[in-house]
């Protein structure tokens, strides 16, 4: 069995997350000086919550995002980066914002995973308002370019001889590549060390240094590839990507479950005004679509997966659901509230 390297590292998000501690660390900005009812908006910088460290795929598209979307908003979209806990302290510091525009965040799929994983005071379906849902990526397993492992076959064949000693990064506890690749290495009897890391940029790092065998990442692993430090040795992806139309799917190489996205977009705190939430829809809707965002999506291989606000709260509904089945077959899921 895979070493289960997620207990206490799910109890440090707790105390990460209680209401508390991130209402404390939320920035003055989000709740002083809240605007009359009558006063225009916005009256100042709009701040768009990150939930990664500066410099991955998904920070880097998100400030294109912005800088486009700020154009038509007529004030400053202001990245401010809250890494950590795989992406999921974006949830608790919406909430805790007060919910008059200014104050949005990029939402991933493991803010809903994390919640049934662990109990929270937050819900992700009533405590945020969707505003758009922007994209989705895909996954893959990655080696240094030095790495003598060629193949995924090779990487599973020095595991299962080296029990335990293979170690293996992700983007956190509770994300979906430690997922992925907690089912792949479990279906093989294979028993490896995790090691979450707070984002991209410094996993891959790791994986350059050797202070990591392998890892795990989303597209934004894609510059490093490209400048020949790393060694893409499968996708969880549905078809070989046009980009690396040498390296196979794992579909292909005959893993199951084998494909997974992680679609992701924006939100605001529950309550915002509806007229508020149109206005920022109009204008990250109009910035998704511009030549400059979509040159950086292709950048790391990914599309425009628009959803208006209904249709993405419907989507975000059905992960949910999703995400709730999945945790389930992995006993993963919190265990149910008792009464005091």
């Amino acid at each position: 069995m895979p070493i289960d390297s997620s207990a206490p590292t799910r109890r440090a998000w707790l105390r990460g997350a209680s209401a508390t501690g991130l209402a404390a660390a939320l920035p003055r900005w989000a709740s002083a000086n809240p605007p009359s009812p009558s006063a225009p908006w916005p009256q100042r910088p709009i701040q768009l919550i990150v939930p990664w460290p500066p410099g991955g795929g998904t920070d880097l598209t998100v400030r294109v995002l912005a800088e486009e979307a700020a154009a038509r908003l007529g004030q400053p979209v202001v990245v401010i980066n809250r890494p950590g806990a795989a992406g999921t302290l974006v949830a608790p510091l919406l909430k805790a914002a007060a919910p008059d525009g200014h104050t949005i965040g990029q939402l991933p799929v493991t803010v809903l995973r994390f919640a049934l994983m662990n109990p929270v005071p937050w819900d992700p379906l009533t405590d945020l308002a969707p505003i758009l849902q922007v994209s989705s990526t895909t996954f893959g397993l990655l080696v240094a370019a030095d790495s003598p492992w060629r193949h995924v076959a090779d990487l599973l064949a020095w595991a299962r001889a080296h029990p335990g000693q293979l170690t293996l990064g992700s983007t956190g506890v509770g994300s979906t590549p430690h997922l992925a690749m907690e089912t792949l290495l479990k279906a093989q009897g294979i028993a490896y060390t995790h090691v979450p890391y707070k984002g991209t940029a410094d996993q891959m790092l790791a994986l350059v240094s050797g202070t990591i065998m392998a890892g795990m990442n989303s597209t934004g692993f894609a510059p490093w590839v490209e400048q020949g430090k790393l060694r893409l040795l499968a996708v969880f992806a549905e078809h070989r990507m046009p980009r690396w139309p040498q390296v196979p799917t794992m579909r292909e190489l005959g893993f199951e479950p084998a494909v997974y996205h992680s679609p992701w977009g924006l939100a605001a705190p529950a309550g915002t005004p509806h007229a508020i939430l149109n206005a920022l829809h109009d204008a990250f809707k109009h910035a998704m679509f511009t030549p400059r965002h979509l040159a950086e999506l292709a950048r790391y291989d990914q599309d425009p997966a628009y959803l208006g606000p209904a249709a993405y709260q419907a989507a975000l509904r059905d992960a949910q659901a999703h995400e709730r089945r999945l945790l389930q077959g992995m006993k993963l899921l919190a265990a149910p509230a008792t009464a005091p």
